[in-house]
């Protein structure tokens, strides 16, 4: 019996047997990298296609610097768009810049403002970094990645897998057609329950989100 052999990102044949190593290696370098830093940290999603130029951008920049002013630190997948905006203002606030880069097939290339970089090969380890050393979830508005991050994050909450922390959805333009399906579709057929919709907040404006952090994660 022949069995085909199982490629990495990088073309190198692997077994699953040696993939549970680098999983391995992934977990224990970001776990001694993180577990250093010692202002608690919020984490920011969004989407990597934000222009510079776009007022999503602008406000984010604006959201982490501030909270970096306040003493939290910043995670973000370490990529451009949200993500730059992100790193850029927790390092104009002079706090820790986490990026979590992503191995990708069209690779992704970190930005320049995370003055604390990783780099991951697998996205479920990424995200076990992102749950466990985040105090608060910021999500600003985003793509396929942002929504995985958000419903598995809500996921856990509900399911009481991991311990309830701030949620916070900015923008009620982008997030208000999502919220709406939740509550037709979901609430309506049962699959959800009303008190689920309390695992979030939406809020607008960046000092609010600002000041509602600093109200539920005390530095």
């Amino acid at each position: 019996m022949s069995i085909e052999p199982k490629y990495e990102l990088d073309n190198t044949v692997v077994g699953d047997s040696w993939r549970m190593f680098r999983i391995m290696g992934e977990f224990v370098e970001g776990f001694d990298a993180l577990s250093t830093v010692e202002s608690p940290a919020v984490t920011i999603y969004g989407s990597a296609r934000t222009p510079v130029d776009h007022p999503w951008y602008t406000l984010t920049v604006d959201i982490a610097r501030d909270l970096a002013r306040s003493g939290y630190a910043i995670i973000t997948g370490g990529g451009p768009g949200i993500m730059e905006a992100a790193n850029k203002g927790a390092a104009e606030g002079g706090a820790v810049s986490i990026g979590l880069n992503i191995s990708l097939p069209h690779e992704q290339d970190p930005n320049p403002y995370a003055n604390f970089p990783l780099h991951f090969k697998y996205f479920f380890v990424r995200k076990v970094m992102f749950m466990k050393y985040s105090m608060a979830f910021i999500c600003m508005p985003g793509g396929f990645g942002s929504m995985d991050e958000l419903f598995e994050s809500l996921t856990l909450i509900q399911t009481k897998r991991i311990k309830p922390f701030p949620i916070v959805l900015v923008g009620s333009s982008f997030w208000s057609g999502l919220v709406e399906w939740l509550k037709e579709s979901f609430i309506e057929n049962g699959t959800i329950s009303e008190k689920d919709m309390e695992l979030f907040k939406i809020i607008d404006d960046h000092e609010e989100v600002v000041e509602y952090i600093k109200k539920t994660v005390i530095v």
